[in-house]
């Protein structure tokens, strides 16, 4: 089989520790996309957290694809067009942001370059910022209606996925990407649905595609594609649903990996 796709995960997978692509990932990369193969970042960030990367990768050179907000968005990197969009229904936000307020979360969104929050002084908040080199806005009128995550200590965030599972059943999907980061996004969104999307609209299969992840929203795409990679600090979970599990994050997996495959 000859693979054309390859879909990264950027936390944990693509990036180090420090939240950098490595110099061995960085050029096999690259070589790859001189070959013909294209690219796909697939994350549970905005946009706007993705760009950096996909820039660095010169992605828009070789046709390459950002699938943000866990499948929320699809952008063809190359032609800046917007080729999917999904976002939550208006009745669920209020919902939303009474159960963060109740058990003393905080809630945010994106705006642009911004980050949108009533709790901008909170570490979790802080720590988004830093990871996706955005500004935070503090507001006093938060309800809006776009796709919000909610975070806090990951023990205070068990009662609450749980909750809201259940009362937004059929309505809405709510996972964890990391333990402190409550992902709240419109039912039907995750990365193997939005990738298929893409596939039917780029003419190619699933058959064609390599995905690599480490996390609990990367399982999906790693049972579609033809062949799904797990990295060495994946969790359990990801490594048995995996067809290969190469080295960590800290270790070039991607690049160990993708020299091995192609």
């Amino acid at each position: 089989m000859k693979y054309k796709l390859i879909v990264l995960d950027l936390d944990g997978t693509l990036t180090n520790s420090k939240k950098e692509i490595s110099s061995r990932n960085r050029e096999t990369l690259i070589r790859i996309q001189e070959q013909g193969i294209r690219l796909v970042l697939a994350s549970g960030r905005p946009t706007y957290g993705i760009v950096p990367l996909a820039n660095e990768l010169r992605m828009n050179e070789f046709g390459g694809f950002i699938l943000s907000y866990n499948g929320g968005e699809i952008i063809n990197w190359e032609t800046k067009e917007m080729m999917y969009e999904n976002v939550l229904p208006n009745e669920v936000v209020p919902v939303l942001y009474e159960c963060a307020r109740t058990n003393h979360l905080s809630i945010l969104t994106y705006d642009g370059a911004e980050i949108v929050t009533e709790n901008s002084q909170d570490p979790y908040v802080q720590k988004e910022a830093f990871l996706n080199k955005m500004a935070i806005r503090e507001t006093n009128d938060f309800l809006t209606d776009i796709t919000l995550p909610v975070v806090g200590d990951a023990g205070k965030l068990i009662p609450v996925e749980s909750e809201l599972c259940i009362r937004l059943q059929g309505k809405i999907n709510v996972f964890r990407s990391e333990p402190y980061f409550l992902e709240l996004v419109p039912q039907g969104i995750d990365k193997a649905l939005s990738l298929s999307v893409l596939l039917e609209n780029i003419g190619m299969t699933r058959e064609e595609v390599i995905a690599i992840g480490d996390g609990y929203n990367d399982l999906s795409m790693i049972k579609f594609a033809g062949i799904g990679i797990a990295m060495g600090n994946a969790q359990e979970p990801v490594k048995k649903a995996a067809d290969y599990i190469t080295l960590t994050n800290d270790e070039d997996g991607v690049a160990e990996v993708i020299e091995r495959l192609l």
